[in-house]
C-alpha cells in the first residue's frame, strides 16, 4: 500500500506519543519508510532509542545541532519526503503551523516543506472544542493540511469526547488512502478562477468586490491533491500560493478570461471567482483630482461573462464547467436561473449576506445545483467544501456522467 513512500513522521509532546513507536511499525510493515523528528516534549513519553530502534533510522531533535545540519539540514530533511505525518498533532503544534511560527526543528521542517502534511490531532476534549483551535484548524485545512480524527474516547485526565488520537492502524490506512487518491485525477487538467478582479478607474482607484479568494484556492488545492495539472487564474489576493498548481495572477475581468483562454484545453473548469459586472468604459491616464464641479461621472461597459465564454459548446469546451452563484437573497432561485442561462453543468450558490461571514471568513455554506435537483450541503469549511466538490467532481468524470450548471463569485 505505501511501498517506497517516504514518510518523515513528526512527534510532539502529547501522551499519545507512546503509541509511536507501533505507528512506526505499521507504516514500515506497509513498506513505507519512515524518518522521525522528536521534538523535546514528545521526549518526555517515548526515547529516540525506541524510535531510531523501528525507523532503523537516526531520530533528528535539535534543530542548531551542526552535525545534523551538515549531514541532512532542516530544509533537505522536510523535502526528503513524500509526506510530513504529525502524530500526535497536539492543540500547541497545530497553533504553531496556523502561525507559521517556527521555534524548534519540527515547526522549521514544517514551514520550509513544500510536501503535503497530515496531522493526527490528539488533546483534552476542552482543548479540541475551544474556539482558538477550531480557528487553527480551518486555518491549516484551507491550506491543505489533512487531518485525521481525532476520535472519541476516554482521555488520560479522565474526562470523554473529541481529541483521542486516531489508532495507528486507522492513520496508516488513512495515509494509504491519502496516497491512493493523489492518482484519481491524474491526467486531468482543470483551470480554476478565484479571487476578486479590479476594474482600472484610473492609475490609484479600482472597482472591486470583498472576496478573499479563499474558497477558489482550496479547490484549487483540493483538485491538485487528487491528481490533476491545475491552473489557478487569480486575481489580487493575500493568499500563499496553494501547493502544486500553476499560478495565472490577473488584475481585470479581460486578463482573466484570457488567462482562462491561454490555459485551455482542460478537462474541469470551476470558475470560483468573484469577477466584476462592470467596468470604467475607459480609465483615466492619470490620478482624478477634486474639482469645483463634484465628483466625475463614471461611464461604465459590461464586462466579458467568463464563465458563459468557458461553457460555450465547441470542441475546446471543458468535460465539466462548475461555477458559483453569490448571491444575497432567494439564494437557490437565483442560481437555478443563472443556471438555465449560463450553459455550464453545475453551481455552487452560496448566500454572502454580511451576516453569514461568508466574505472573508474561513466557513461556508453552499447548494449544489444540477439539471436534476438541488443538494444543499451543511456549515463546514471552505476547506471541506472544496475537498467535498473534488470528490464529486472526480465520481462525475470516473462515471462518465452527463451535464448537469454555475456563476461566479464562490467566496
Amino acid at each position: 500500500m505505501l511501498a517506497g513512500k517516504r514518510i518523515l513522521l513528526i512527534v510532539t509532546g502529547g501522551i499519545a506519543a507512546y503509541k509511536t513507536p507501533e505507528l512506526v511499525r505499521r507504516l514500515r510493515d506497509q513498506g513505507a519508510q519512515v524518518r522521525c523528528i522528536l521534538t523535546k516534549g514528545g521526549a518526555q513519553f517515548v526515547t529516540p532509542l525506541a524510535l531510531g530502534a523501528v525507523t532503523g533510522d537516526k531520530v533528528y531533535q535539535d534543530l542548531f545541532d551542526l552535525t545534523d545540519e551538515q549531514e541532512m539540514g532542516h530544509i533537505q530533511l522536510s523535502r526528503d519526503a513524500d509526506a510530513l505525518l504529525v502524530a500526535p498533532a497536539t492543540a500547541d503544534v497545530l497553533a504553531k503551523m496556523a502561525a507559521g511560527l517556527a521555534d524548534d526543528l519540527a515547526t522549521t521542517a514544517l514551514l520550509a516543506t513544500d510536501k503535503p502534511v497530515l496531522a493526527a490531532p490528539a488533546m483534552n476534549v476542552r482543548m479540541w472544542h475551544h474556539a482558538a483551535t477550531q480557528a487553527n484548524l480551518a486555518t491549516l485545512q484551507g491550506r491543505g493540511v489533512t487531518m485525521i480524527g481525532p476520535d472519541n474516547g476516554d482521555m488520560a485526565c479522565g474526562e470523554y469526547g473529541p481529541g483521542r488520537m486516531t489508532d495507528p492502524l486507522d492513520i496508516v490506512q488513512a495515509v494509504a488512502n491519502f496516497f491512493s487518491d493523489a492518482t484519481l485525477l491524474a491526467g486531468r487538467r482543470a483551470i480554476v478562477t478565484s479571487g476578486p478582479t479590479h476594474e482600472a478607474i484610473d492609475p490609484v482607484r479600482y472597482i472591486a468586490n470583498r472576496s478573499s479568494g479563499k474558497q477558489g484556492h482550496a479547490i484549487a488545492e483540493a483538485l491538485a491533491r487528487l491528481g490533476a495539472e491545475v491552473t489557478l487564474v487569480t486575481g489580487p489576493v493575500a493568499l500563499a500560493d496553494p501547493a502544486g498548481v500553476t499560478m495565472r495572477p490577473v488584475a481585470s475581468a479581460r486578463d482573466m478570461l484570457a488567462a482562462c483562454r491561454d490555459a485551455l484545453p482542460a478537462d474541469i473548469v470551476v470558475c470560483a471567482a468573484a469577477v466584476a459586472d462592470w467596468r470604467p468604459a475607459e480609465a483615466a491616464p492619470e490620478k482624478m483630482k477634486k474639482g469645483g464641479d463634484g465628483p466625475p461621472a463614471l461611464c461604465l461597459t459590461e464586462n466579458p461573462d467568463i464563465l458563459a465564454t468557458l461553457a460555450q459548446a465547441g470542441p475546446r469546451r471543458p468535460a465539466l464547467v462548475v461555477g458559483f452563484a453569490a448571491e444575497t437573497e432567494t439564494v437557490v432561485d437565483h442560481a437555478r436561473a443563472k443556471l438555465a442561462r449560463k450553459g455550464c453543468d453545475w453551481i455552487l450558490a452560496n448566500d454572502v449576506s454580511p451576516e453569514t461571514g461568508t466574505f472573508g471568513g474561513d466557513a461556508n455554506t453552499v447548494h449544489l445545483i444540477t439539471a436534476t435537483g438541488v443538494e444543499s450541503w451543511p456549515r463546514m469549511s471552505k476547506a471541506q467544501v472544496a475537498g467535498r466538490l473534488a470528490e464529486r467532481i472526480t465520481t462525475h468524470l470516473t462515471n462518465g456522467g452527463g451535464a448537469g450548471g454555475a456563476d461566479e463569485a464562490a467566496e
